[in-house]
């Protein structure tokens, strides 16, 4: 079996183009013995993950939406989905958006908190869409030493201010709205804060406080 896995990982890296520092995936689950990544990590298009007799491992990819339960075997991480030897996977398509999931700190600030709605525009003229997450409970990713503000920008809402600790933070560089047991509001605008630097983004009408993929509810500050 290790002879054979081996033959697999080499074609497989073989196959892959140059490696791409961008990452492509971030692990949301890891189970059993899995070399090579941790939960939370992120995943570069390129990279290979083997997993262990009854071992798993769940990638959301940032980029396509895809949300992949692999099982045991051999993992090359793609751009948009995983190839998978000797094991299986299961895929599904999850509420996300790209540009959460890399907020613009430029687009944010060239309008104020209370008009970004009507100053960004589509070609159209019409009011651009904000990034947008699919969770109530958003997952920040930030640097810690650092105060997260939150506020409101389309309506009345205390401000929620939370100071990032390393002790409060996930990996000493994610802070979990869910696991501190707050949220925002469905259909909600908001501006994130850190210092002098704005980020605008909105909470989706259809959003709860239901367990949502890390993907859906991603937003990294950084």
């Amino acid at each position: 079996m290790r002879s054979l896995i081996g033959a697999v990982v080499g074609a497989l890296y073989v196959a892959t183009p140059a490696l791409a520092e961008t990452p492509a995936a971030i692990v949301e689950d890891v189970q059993g013995k899995v070399d090579g990544i941790a939960f939370m990590d992120y995943v570069a298009p390129g990279k290979i993950i083997k997993l262990g007799p009854k071992a798993t491992v769940t990638l959301s990819y940032l980029k396509s939406c895809v949300r992949e339960t692999i099982s045991e075997g051999v993992v090359l991480v793609g751009a948009e989905q995983s190839t998978v030897q000797l094991g299986e996977v299961k895929r599904d398509k999850v509420p996300c958006d790209t540009n959460a999931a890399q907020l613009s700190e430029r687009e944010a600030n060239q309008s104020a908190a209370t008009t970004f709605r009507t100053v960004r525009s589509d070609a159209k003229g019409a009011p651009a869409k904000l990034p947008t997450i699919y969770g109530v409970a958003p997952l920040v990713q930030a640097k810690s030493g650092s105060t997260l503000v939150i506020e409101r920008t389309d309506g009345k809402e205390p401000t929620i201010s939370v100071p990032l600790r390393n002790e409060t933070m996930i990996g000493g560089k994610f802070y979990d709205f869910a696991k501190a047991g707050k949220s925002l509001t469905p259909g909600g605008s908001y501006l994130a804060i850190l210092g002098a630097k704005r980020y605008a983004f909105q909470v989706d009408a259809s959003a709860t406080s239901s367990p949502t993929p890390i993907v859906g509810r991603l937003l990294r500050l950084e």
